[in-house]
């Protein structure tokens, strides 16, 4: 396990979020993952959910008691990522706002990096 504050920043509203989903759910030390693996038309996408434990070389970002970890491949593609939460007249999502991502698809539901 690596602690890693500054791979990525998580809002202040993201983890209050992830706290909220994690109360509902039951889980009293919520381990958020985030991952980038391979698919949409752009080359990557972003997976989420609540992982129990934290891997050996897990990079780990630790905020008001979240813990939000990236494994070892993913984590080159998030560094400096922002994870958000935000809501509009339609709901509510995460979003990430990725500096690495060098393009997206239309829908906006996967990236491309140089």
């Amino acid at each position: 396990m690596q602690t890693s504050e500054n791979l990525v920043t998580v809002t202040e509203t993201a983890v209050a979020e992830i706290k909220k989903i994690a109360q509902e759910q039951g889980i009293e030390n919520p381990i958020l993952r985030i991952r980038v693996v391979p698919g949409g038309c752009s080359g990557f996408q972003y997976a989420m959910g609540f992982d129990e434990e934290v891997g050996e070389n897990d990079a780990v970002t630790e905020v008001d008691g979240v813990k939000v970890v990236i494994d070892e491949f993913s984590a080159p593609y998030m560094k400096g990522a922002v994870i958000d939460y935000v809501t509009d007249f339609m709901g509510g999502g995460f979003t990430i706002k990725n500096p690495n991502a060098t393009g997206s698809c239309g829908c906006g539901s996967s990236f491309s990096c140089g």
